[in-house]
């Protein structure tokens, strides 16, 4: 199991999800091998909402948990966001966050250790969103695709 828990404290409806949330899991762990489960936190922040360079994400090594702010915003940037999370909890598992680190505003900027990190988030989730999203229709449609041929055996019977 890759997600322990999913504790929704937003007005996102989790449940219209779950399909792809439940497929994206087992994925991201097999893609990224992380083997601890993490905790997912769906959060709604008006105040956050409202700031136009609010947070999108953030992942906390210590309790091994992601939370997403979810208001506003389309269900696969929230997804990339978890992608992106997810890298730092592969990250963390390496052991990469097991060193004093300053975490407040330009810490990609300052501390290089933490950029090359903020770097392989970027470009490995964004590209394990892109590559799972791809599998994922072309398994829709050939879903749509068997349905449709069992319809049609039916129909000339």
């Amino acid at each position: 199991m890759s997600c322990k828990a999913v504790n929704n404290h937003s007005n996102l409806d989790y449940d219209k999800y779950k399909p792809l949330f439940d497929d994206f899991f087992p994925y991201s762990k097999e893609r990224l091998g992380y083997s601890n489960p993490f905790s997912l936190n769906l959060v709604s922040d008006d105040e956050n909402y409202q700031n136009p360079l609010g947070k999108t994400a953030h992942y906390d090594p210590g309790k091994q948990e992601i939370s997403l702010y979810v208001d506003g915003r389309h269900i696969k940037d929230i997804l990339r966001s978890l992608a992106h999370e997810l890298v730092h909890h592969t990250q963390n598992e390496r052991g990469d966050f097991n060193r004093p680190m300053y975490t407040g505003p330009g810490y990609a900027q300052e501390d290089g250790h933490l950029r090359e990190m903020e770097i392989e988030a970027y470009r490995e989730g964004n590209m394990m969103l892109r590559d799972w999203e791809d599998a994922y229709k072309g398994r829709q449609q050939e879903s749509l695709y068997e349905n449709r041929q069992i319809r049609i055996k039916i129909k000339r019977r």
